[in-house]
């Protein structure tokens, strides 16, 4: 009995094995078949993999330009990258709705050589605000060739912006006959509508009267500052028969020949001199008034480049910056 054993023994594995191994590879052959055949729907698998991170918790993605939003791990350890470093950086979470941007990061001061490092910090706020304030006279100025555009296209008036300024520019052609100081009865629907305009528009309301060099004696003018004067006057008189425009916001001045456009030289630019212009000064406000008066205070050298900087990139003038 003991050699029958070991003969079987020796002769291999039972005889069932062979036939597991071709059952098995033929079930893989059949399912790598059908998966051959098979079409992947990727819009459902990807619906089916978003489903299984919300099932098991995985934190969710946000593109790598979004800032930090609710309460992640992102949004507890990082704050949202600045232009320039800031001394140091509290991070406050005021909401756990992950679809709204939730942290307010301040700056303190932390003296020596940080102190730089927040006037730049107090810079791009100040610069910041005065780039909105700027926007919106821009919008305004439209806003108001949109309702003259029939007297611009036909050469009465111009609109320009300059900073906080705008400046309605009416033209002697048009609105006062030569060498008087009344208003034609053809411009007067135009003082109406900027009238209206005004009611709407904020700021001080300068108006300037302008002449060319030609000298001017008459029996109601002596010179070309009378002139310039009156004229200024008629036109805000003009203005005043609106009773919701204050008077107070006015400010009425006669320059004669002394701020001409272009040279005199010709006759073009003779007409082009002779002009009354309705200038808005907006201003900057008082909130951005104090900004700049406590960077110049504590930021002397950053408030120079500041101010270099608004006059040149926003055409502000040195009269609005303190």
């Amino acid at each position: 009995m003991d050699e029958v054993e070991e003969s079987s023994d020796e002769g291999g594995g039972a005889g069932w094995i062979t036939t597991f191994a071709d059952l098995m590879s033929l079930l893989m052959c059949f399912f790598v078949l059908l998966l051959s055949f098979s079409e992947m729907d990727v819009l459902k698998f990807k619906r089916l993999a978003g489903s299984m991170e919300e099932a098991f918790g995985v934190q969710q993605k946000f593109r790598a330009n979004d800032p930090p939003k609710g309460t992640s791990i992102i949004a507890q350890e990082f704050s949202p990258g600045k232009p320039r470093p800031t001394p140091l950086n509290e991070i406050w979470q005021k909401t756990t709705d992950d679809s709204r941007n939730s942290l307010d990061v301040a700056c303190q001061d932390m003296g020596g050589s940080n102190s730089g490092e927040n006037g730049d910090a107090q810079q791009m706020v100040v610069v910041d605000k005065i780039k909105d304030l700027v926007g919106e006279t821009e919008q305004d100025a439209i806003d108001l060739a949109s309702a003259l555009s029939k007297e611009i296209a036909a050469g009465v008036l111009e609109i320009e912006t300059a900073g906080r300024r705008i400046t309605i520019r009416i033209k002697e052609h048009g609105s006062f006959p030569s060498g008087t100081a009344t208003v034609t009865n053809n411009f007067k629907p135009v003082l109406k509508i900027i009238r209206q305009q005004l009611r709407d528009i904020e700021g001080q309301i300068i108006v300037e009267g302008h002449t060319d060099d030609d000298p001017i004696a008459t029996a109601r003018f002596r010179s070309n500052w009378a002139l310039s004067s009156a004229r200024a006057v008629s036109v805000a008189h003009g203005l005043f028969q609106d009773p919701d425009l204050d008077q107070a916001r006015f400010t009425i001045t006669g320059f004669a020949e002394t701020k001409p456009l272009v040279s005199n030289t010709t006759k073009a630019g003779k007409a082009r001199n002779r002009r009354v212009e309705v200038i808005i000064n907006q201003g900057l406000g008082a909130q951005v008034q104090r900004e700049l008066d406590i960077l110049k205070n504590e930021f002397p050298a950053t408030y120079e480049n500041v101010r270099r900087d608004l006059i040149q990139r926003f055409e502000l003038s040195p009269e609005e910056i303190f």
